[in-house]
């Protein structure tokens, strides 16, 4: 790279601020500087670069094509860095490390294994956030999360840790008088989905498996999906890791099984994570490798 091609840095990161907050007095307060040095360092920029960042015609005043462009380039430029040097200095070791999982992973896999995680370390405060929704890896924010499904992560570092099959399950006694099984055996029966997704009806659906043939659909949170298949009020699609020890104690039936390519994966941003994160990625390793001894 040749450095001496680039702006400044003070003039980057006056329009950086002035970009974020949509203010040149809003931009001199969050630099400590004053508005007439910031519209002086944007200025300054554009005739280093030739171009109009600003279309300063409009009211109010607003980016040009080429300033947004730039823009986008230094948040994600002036993030990375953040993080760097918060990973370097040990500023954010403070912040409790957040963990985003769906309901159904938190309840059926993290919990009963969490306690080992406190034990191995007791000082890492964690705030685990059981969501169905695809939340944003910010800085400041989320620091890992588990997805289901297969890479890639738009904008994500991801790793496949515990791979899986998809089954169709039920209670015996919601089967006890249909004979057929496969998906077949879904005629008239209740389908059981993850309040906030659409993800079982559209397995079925990629499938072939019709709405009209299904007999209704009760959405819960991930949390109590399998304990209402359990109870014999209705079928659903899920990980096999989850129902396991319930297909072995015969609490549930199998109607359906494949492997379809999707596993959960461990998600972070790229670049460096900060030393809580790298441990709660290291003991799900372990664990997950446990598992599948």
């Amino acid at each position: 790279m040749d450095w001496r091609a680039l702006p400044p840095l003070a003039a980057l990161r006056a329009f950086a601020a002035y970009a974020d907050s949509g203010s040149v007095v809003a931009a001199a307060g969050a630099l400590n500087v004053s508005h007439a040095a910031v519209s002086q360092q944007i200025r300054a920029l554009e005739g280093h670069l030739g171009v109009a960042l600003l279309d300063r015609a409009a009211r109010p005043q607003r980016l040009t094509p080429e300033g947004v462009l730039l823009a986008d380039a230094l948040r994600r430029g002036f993030a990375e860095m953040g993080r760097a040097v918060e990973a370097l200095t040990g500023a954010e070791a403070a912040r409790p490390l957040q963990v985003s999982v769906t309901p159904a992973f938190a309840a059926n896999w993290l919990m009963p294994r969490l306690a080992r995680f406190r034990e191995r370390h007791p000082d890492i405060d964690l705030m685990v956030n059981p969501t169905p929704a695809l939340v944003s890896l910010d800085p400041g924010g989320i620091d890992v999360a588990v997805r289901y499904g297969t890479p890639p992560f738009a904008g994500l570092e991801a790793e496949e840790v515990i791979p899986t099959t998809t089954v169709l399950v039920a209670a015996p006694s919601l089967l006890a008088e249909r004979p057929e099984r496969g998906l077949a055996a879904l005629d008239g029966l209740t389908v059981l989905q993850e309040l906030g997704t659409s993800e079982t009806t559209d397995w079925l659906a990629r499938r072939g498996v019709e709405a009209r043939r299904l007999g209704g659909l009760l959405q819960l949170p991930g949390n109590l999906m399998l304990d209402a298949a359990r109870s014999g009020q209705g079928v659903a699609v899920t990980a096999r890791l989850f129902v396991h020890g319930d297909l072995e104690a015969g609490r549930l039936e199998l109607i359906h099984e494949e492997r379809d390519g999707r596993a959960y994966h461990l998600v972070t941003r790229p670049g460096v994570l900060r030393p809580a994160a790298r441990a709660f990625c290291a003991w799900m390793r372990r664990e997950a490798a446990a598992q599948a001894q």
